[in-house]
Parts: C-alpha cells; structure tokens; sequence
C-alpha cells in the first residue's frame, strides 16, 4: 500500500493518462473473464463497450461514463504496481494492445475503416445498448477484419470450450476493440511506456487519488 501522504503531487494529466490505463486494464480483464468462463460482468463490459461509442467525449472520465465506473481496472493498476496480481497474463495482453494500437494509428485507412464501422453501429448501440449480441457481434466482426491483421497479433488464452464458440469469440474481440480504444485515448493524452517505466511512483499516487 502506498502512503499516499508522501506521495508527489499528480498534475492532470497523468490523472488522465491513468484513467485510460485503467480502462485498458478493466476491458483486458473482461476480455480474459470470457475467455474463462464464458461470461462477462455485466456492468463492466457495458462500461467498456458503451467507451467505443464516446468517440468525442469532452473528458477522459466522460469516455467511461465518470471515473466511478474504472474503480476496477484502477484498482487493477493498484495491483500491478504492487507485485500483486494474480493474473499473470494480463500485463502481457496489454503490452501487447499498446504495440498493436502504435500499427493501428499508423495506418490511416484501416484507421477510417474502423472509425466507419463504429459510426455504423451507433444508432443500433444506443436503441439496443451496446451490450446487445447483434452490437458485439459487428464490433467483433470489425475486429475481425481490420485490427485483428496487424502484428503483433493479441492472443488470448483461455478455455477452449468457451473459444470455440462464435458468440464468445465476438465479444472477446469486441472487448478488445475496447481495449485499444482506451490504449488509442492514452497515447492521445501523452502516455507512453517510459510513464511505466520512468513515472510509477507518480501513477500509484493518481491511482490512489482516485480511488478516494
């Protein structure tokens, strides 16, 4: 546990920057919760999936619907940076999200192709929820079809049974399609892997502040 008392300052910033990191982490750990079982929390996957569709929210809080909502993934963060982490594929996943969304952002076109299909799904995603089969269904298509060709591909692990099933395998890559929006939403911000590597004294202070 970190005392926050003797904690730097937290400029706004990397208060931003560590909200999206939690988004990142909060959709990953969906992302690994259906690949195990099947299944999804339900709230937290609407907090993921509904951050696709916030393509010009006015804060980073707004993506998600309020920082509340990423009281998961910051408490993810939380243990990360403490060495307490059960699952230990996660932190790979999202190291993994972050190279691929730096090929993503690089490619203009597939860029406009997947900016188009999520524009094309608004309407259903607001009438139905975004939660709704026929919803993840066409963001995992879209997956599918663009971000899922680009290297390094972002293999998930899980039980066979559930992945080898196509409504699981959609809202997997779904979810991931999530995940690379909020990796996009960070690098937007200024994050970079030097903040892991050179700022985390300064990020566990953000997640604690947060978290109050």
């Amino acid at each position: 546990m970190t005392d926050s008392s003797n904690s730097p300052p937290v400029d706004r910033s990397l208060v931003d920057r560590t909200l999206a990191l939690a988004g990142l982490l909060q959709a990953l750990a969906q992302v690994r919760r259906i690949a195990e079982t099947g299944q999804a929390n339900g709230d937290v996957l609407t907090t993921s999936l509904d951050s696709v569709f916030r393509i010009d929210a006015a804060s980073p809080a707004d993506v998600y619907g309020g920082q509340a909502a990423l009281r998961p993934g910051l408490t993810l963060l939380r243990e990360y940076f403490g060495s307490r982490l059960k699952d230990e594929q996660l932190p790979r996943l999202a190291l993994a999200v972050i190279q691929l969304e730096r090929r993503f952002v690089a490619d203009d076109a597939m860029a406009r192709r997947v900016r188009d299909g999520i524009v094309a799904q608004q309407a259903p995603a607001e009438r139905q929820g975004s939660t709704h089969p026929e919803v993840m269904s066409a963001l995992g298509d879209l997956y599918a079809a663009t971000l899922s060709h680009l290297r390094p591909r972002v293999l998930v692990q899980g039980n066979p049974h559930y992945l080898g099933q196509p409504d699981v395998v959609a809202e997997v890559r779904a979810v991931l399609l999530a995940a690379v929006r909020s990796a996009v939403l960070w690098r937007q911000l200024g994050g970079s892997l030097w903040d892991l590597l050179l700022r985390r004294r300064q990020i566990v202070a953000a997640v604690e502040q947060l978290l109050r």
